[in-house]
């Protein structure tokens, strides 16, 4: 069975189908209010998307391992470590939160 990739209003939706038809049946069914704007046959039946292409690329640091850093230095002081983590990376509150929460319940 092919695979296709369907490019809708506010998605791009990859998925197997016996033909064009039933591809864009999937798309309106699974989301009705938007409109089909592109359809394509995929070569083969893997997917492969480029990290560069969504904006994301290779850091020469782990975010674990900067959020590890920052609760060490802090010395588990989450405010501490939060604030820490924005200044080294540039990240917004919301996004160090996030990552040093995490890793506090990975068991810093």
């Amino acid at each position: 069975m092919p695979l296709f990739e369907i490019e809708t209003d506010a998605h791009i939706i990859i998925t197997w189908s016996a033909d064009d038809k039933g591809a864009v049946g999937m798309a309106t069914q699974c989301y009705p209010e938007e409109a089909v704007r592109r359809i394509t046959k995929r070569p083969r039946d893997s997917w492969v998307i480029s990290k560069a292409t969504l904006g994301i690329t290779q850091s020469k640091s782990d975010p674990c391992a900067m959020a590890r850093d920052c609760l060490s230095q802090a010395s588990g002081d989450k405010v501490h470590a939060v604030r820490l983590y924005m200044q080294k990376t540039g990240t917004d509150l919301e996004q160090a939160r996030k990552a040093i929460e995490s890793n506090m319940a990975m068991g810093w």
